[in-house]
C-alpha cells in the first residue's frame, strides 16, 4: 500500500510539473502585442498607453509593448498600423488628431481611417488648453493678450503638431484678438513642453494630460480650456467660450484602433480586456488625475463618435479656408 501511495504521489507530482512547464512555455512563447503611439515618450499619450499596457498584459495573457513611432502628428504610427498584419498583435492608441484631423489637412497622409482601420474602443475624452510658461506675465488669457500687445502684438505659440486643432485654435485666437500669433509646430508635446519650461516659448496649446503635472507643480499655468463646461480637474479655469471664443465646445477623444481585416473574435477579446482595465479603480484614478474624462465606448458607439467628430471638424476646417498640403 505504501508503494502504491508513493507511486500515485510521484505521478501527481510529475503531472503537475509537466502542466507547469507547458504553461511556462506557452507564456514564454506568447507573441507580444504592440500598441503603437504616434508621439515620443514623455508626453501625455505615451503615459496613457503605458498605464493601459501594464494592465492589458494580464487580461490578454501576453506581453503588451508600447511602440513609439513619433513624427508627423501620428502619421508615421498610423502608416505602421496600416502595414501591420491584421492578426491581433498590433493596435494603435490615438487621439482625434491622427484619425480625424490629419486626413482633412493632408493631401496624401498614406492612410484612410475609414478604410484601413477599425475603431476598437473609445475610452476617454479630454480638453485642449492654452497654457502660459512660467516666465510669462499674467495669470489669465486676457493678461496674456495684454502682454502680447505690449510686445508689439506678436508672439509664437507652441503646438504639438502642424495643422492640428491646437494650431487652428491659435489662428482663432489671433483672429479674435487681432494679434499676429504664429503657431510653432513640434514633433509631439514633450519637446514643446521642454521649450515652455525653459521659457523659450511663452505659451502653448496642447491637451490637459500634457500640461497637468507641470500646472500642478506651478511650472506653467493653464488659463483656458475647450469644452461646453469647465473641467472637473481645473474648476477655476474658464472655457474659451466663457472668454468669448466660440466654436470649441466639442471634446476630442482617445481610443484604440486595429488594422482593417482583424477578426471579430480578436476585436471582441481586446474590447473585453479594455472594458475590464478601464473599470479598475487605480486605472480610472490615474486617467482622471491626468485630466481625462473616462468614457468607455464599445466598437459601434466609438465608430459613431469618430465619424461625427470628423464631420464637425471638416466643416470648421473648410470654413477657415485652410488648404490641404
Amino acid at each position: 500500500m505504501a508503494m502504491l501511495r508513493f507511486q500515485s504521489l510521484r505521478r501527481l507530482l510529475l503531472a503537475g510539473l509537466f502542466t507547469f512547464a507547458a504553461g511556462l512555455a506557452q507564456a514564454q512563447s506568447a507573441q507580444p502585442i504592440r500598441i503603437l503611439v504616434g508621439f515620443p515618450p514623455g508626453g501625455g499619450t505615451d503615459a496613457i498607453a503605458r498605464i493601459l499596457a501594464d494592465k492589458l498584459k494580464d487580461e490578454l495573457g501576453a506581453p503588451v509593448i508600447v511602440d513609439n513611432r513619433a513624427g508627423a502628428g501620428g502619421q508615421i504610427a498610423a502608416q505602421a498600423l496600416k502595414a501591420a498584419a491584421p492578426d491581433g498583435h498590433t493596435f494603435f492608441l490615438s487621439h482625434d488628431h491622427t484619425i480625424s484631423i490629419l486626413p482633412l489637412v493632408t493631401k496624401n497622409p498614406g492612410f484612410d481611417p475609414a478604410v484601413d482601420f477599425i475603431p476598437v474602443a473609445g475610452f476617454a475624452t479630454f480638453a485642449n488648453a492654452l497654457a502660459l510658461s512660467g516666465g510669462t506675465p499674467g495669470k489669465s488669457l486676457p493678461d496674456y493678450v495684454a502682454w502680447v500687445r505690449q510686445q508689439g502684438g506678436k508672439d509664437t505659440i507652441g503646438v504639438p503638431a502642424p495643422a492640428s486643432i491646437p494650431e487652428f485654435l491659435v489662428g482663432m485666437l489671433a483672429s479674435k484678438y487681432k494679434l499676429d500669433l504664429q503657431a510653432a509646430a513640434y514633433r509631439g508635446s514633450a519637446p514643446m513642453m521642454g521649450d515652455m519650461l525653459g521659457n523659450q516659448i511663452k505659451a502653448g496649446v496642447a491637451s490637459i494630460p500634457d500640461f497637468i503635472e507641470n500646472h500642478k507643480a506651478g511650472k506653467l499655468r493653464i488659463v483656458a480650456v475647450i469644452g461646453d463646461k469647465r473641467q472637473a480637474i481645473l474648476p477655476d479655469v474658464p472655457t474659451f467660450a466663457e472668454l468669448g471664443v466660440p466654436g470649441l465646445e466639442e471634446l476630442p477623444y482617445y481610443g484604440i484602433f486595429a488594422p482593417a481585416g482583424t477578426p471579430h473574435a480578436v476585436l471582441d477579446r481586446f474590447n473585453q480586456a479594455m472594458l475590464k482595465v478601464i473599470a479598475m479603480p487605480d486605472v480610472r484614478e490615474k486617467l482622471v488625475g491626468m485630466g481625462l474624462a473616462v468614457d468607455y465606448q464599445p466598437q459601434s458607439l466609438f465608430a459613431n463618435r469618430v465619424k461625427g467628430y470628423t464631420q464637425s471638424w471638416e466643416r470648421i476646417i473648410k470654413a477657415s479656408g485652410f488648404q490641404a498640403k
